[in-house]
């Protein structure tokens, strides 16, 4: 209760803050406390039990880049030291045990995939890229703020009059949010949910259409005088309003 009770103000700050999407601003919040918290001045980078769970996890290509635009060299150093350790051990096991017969042929890159075993060295790398410690501690502490949302949804009118006044979400976030309301709301609340939600949807989309549609026509000289209106950072929200994110934002870097 103590948790869910946290996750309400996160939430709130949201909605007020939300931009063209109150859970992408919850997403990059989260994200930022976990850099914070692998790479951050509290040192987790140091604690053998925090190594030793990002070394199970490894991460992924996109968190790489930004914890290496975060700044911490030696923290970053340290996490590298054991996670390149852990896949030495791993890369002798699996190169001792290798058959290179028994692999068969599965096709090529670009050919249709034919009857043969599998190959190990690619099933181990496969399931080394599979998995993000970041990623996956974003998508947990993302799912319980997403129970919070349609418990504070159901129970408060006030809430759901202030979602209804956002600008929307972006299309990622709105399929979790049906998702969400599939599983949480009943066939009344779900009904109500979605004739609010859905005309919101396409109002909003159909605004960012708009603004992206006047820089353009800005770009045409009898245009060259005229207002820019909404449409000087539309190209940014109408990215985040696709596939979620905001392109424009700046790294998040260790402070200082």
């Amino acid at each position: 209760m103590l948790k869910e009770q946290l996750h309400t103000i996160p939430i709130s700050d949201a909605m007020a803050n939300a931009g063209e999407c109150p859970f992408c601003y919850i997403e990059r919040k989260t994200e930022e406390h976990m850099m914070d918290f692998v790479l951050g001045h509290g040192a987790s980078y140091m604690e053998a039990d925090i190594r030793d769970m990002t070394d199970k996890e490894g991460f992924c290509r996109a968190h790489f880049k930004k914890m290496f635009d975060y700044g911490n060299s030696l923290g970053n150093a340290w996490i590298l030291k054991t996670l390149l350790h852990r896949h030495m051990d791993e890369m002798d096991k699996e190169f001792k045990n290798f058959q290179p017969e028994s692999c068969g042929k599965k096709g090529g890159l670009f050919g249709k995939k034919t009857a043969g075993g599998s190959n190990s060295i690619v099933d181990w790398i496969d399931r080394r890229e599979s998995t993000c410690f970041i990623c996956t501690s974003v998508r947990n502490t993302f799912q319980a703020y997403m129970k919070t949302f349609f418990n504070m949804y159901k129970k408060d009118a006030d809430f759901r009059a202030q979602v209804a006044q956002t600008k929307g979400f972006c299309l990622d976030h709105f399929k979790v949010l049906c998702e969400g309301a599939d599983e949480m709301l009943s066939d009344k609340e779900r009904k109500e949910f979605y004739d609010t939600m859905l005309p919101l949807m396409k109002e909003n989309l159909s605004r960012v259409y708009e603004d992206v549609a006047w820089f353009i026509e800005k770009y045409d000289y009898k245009n060259r005088d005229a207002d820019w209106k909404n449409s000087k950072d539309a190209i940014q929200r109408g990215m985040q309003k696709l596939r979620g994110g905001d392109p424009s934002l700046a790294p998040h870097v260790l402070k200082k």
